[in-house]
């Protein structure tokens, strides 16, 4: 049975419940066995794309920039941490480089976002999104093992440090790193740009214990100091990424995404008049933005209308934020289908 896909504009103000009223003399379908129809579809299986929302382009800029001005950082950083002796400081600017990596993979994955589908890759490479926020959240997480395995061997054989070059450069730590995490303050919603955010923010929080260290050890020449606040900052990073850790890891394996109540999607599908039965609902990310559906809905008494089809589309974008949605509907109930969301 081949299915052609319907692609709607998705402007509709009549209900669903409306739409099933009308005569649907012109869409019967008997054991699927469809009629052809305008634009080469058929009814009882539709393909939804509400207006995808890609990257704005602001934020391949931000990622462009952010990615130049931390790799220019982290030269610098390096050079000084090394003339001041400083173990903290270069350790700060390697966990810095593992950044620079980070953001160069976001934006690069952003960029390939806005690149269209091909016959091999039909969705396009919305993926790569997911894989950068995982391998975003990986490095964040190697970067503060290494910070906590600094800040033991500083434990336990402290040494004397820069300490004027440290507050100066990790000074310019916080101003580099905090205004360039200012340029993502409004990408929360994507997973790719919210972690890029956490990169930064924790490095500028990073480099402000740096300061705060230095300071203390210039003043009180207390040496285990600078290993402490480290591991303290680390526990703090730790925190702070498990959340996208957690997040990326389940788009990877195709779960609901965590703002979608999958319970609330199906009761939805079920309250539609005349629907019998759901099964094969499926909910998954096709990237960090975007949430794909599919659902077969069996409809014995009559089919679904296109305007029907197009309100549940946008019904499912505008409660759900499911903009890729896939309905098929079916006459006959499935016996043996025991499982209403397999």
């Amino acid at each position: 049975m081949a299915h052609s896909h319907k692609h709607h504009d998705h402007t509709h103000d009549q209900p669903a419940r409306e739409h099933a009223e009308h005569d649907h003399s012109t869409h019967n379908h008997d054991d699927h066995d469809h009629d052809d129809h305008d634009h080469d579809s058929h009814a009882g299986h539709s393909h939804g794309h509400h207006g995808h929302s890609h990257a704005p382009q602001k934020f391949t800029t931000a990622f462009a920039i952010a990615t130049g001005v931390n790799f220019l950082f982290v030269i610098i950083e390096a050079i000084y941490a090394i003339s001041a002796n400083s173990m903290s400081l270069l350790a700060d600017a390697g966990h810095n480089l593992g950044d620079v990596l980070g953001l160069a993979m976001s934006g690069g994955a952003l960029w390939l976002l806005s690149k269209a589908s091909t016959a091999k890759y039909s969705y396009g490479f919305k993926r790569t999104t997911i894989l950068a926020a995982l391998s975003n959240a990986v490095i964040l997480v190697v970067a503060t093992a290494l910070i906590i395995i600094e800040s033991v061997k500083k434990l336990l054989s402290p040494a004397p440090v820069g300490e004027l070059t440290i507050m100066v450069v990790a000074a310019i730590g916080i101003l580099v790193n905090g205004g360039t995490a200012l340029l993502f303050m409004r990408g929360h919603d994507d997973l790719n740009v919210k972690g890029a955010f956490l990169h930064l923010a924790f490095d500028a929080l990073i480099s402000l214990g740096v300061v705060i260290v230095g300071a203390l050890v210039l003043w009180t020449h207390w040496l285990w100091l600078d290993p402490v606040v480290g591991i303290a900052i680390a526990i703090a990073i730790l925190f702070g990424t498990w959340g996208l850790l957690r997040q990326s890891l389940d788009l990877i394996l195709d779960a609901v995404p965590h703002n979608i109540k999958q319970d609330k999607v199906l009761a939805y599908l079920q309250n539609l008049p005349m629907v019998k039965q759901v099964h094969h609902l499926h909910i998954w990310g096709l990237s960090t933005q975007e949430v794909a559906l599919t659902a077969h809905l069996v409809v014995p008494e009559a089919n679904f209308t296109d305007a029907d089809l197009r309100t549940i589309e946008t019904h499912l974008a505008e409660k759900f934020n499911i903009k890729h949605a896939t309905i098929q509907v079916e006459r006959h109930t499935h016996e043996n289908e025991h499982c209403e969301t397999c």
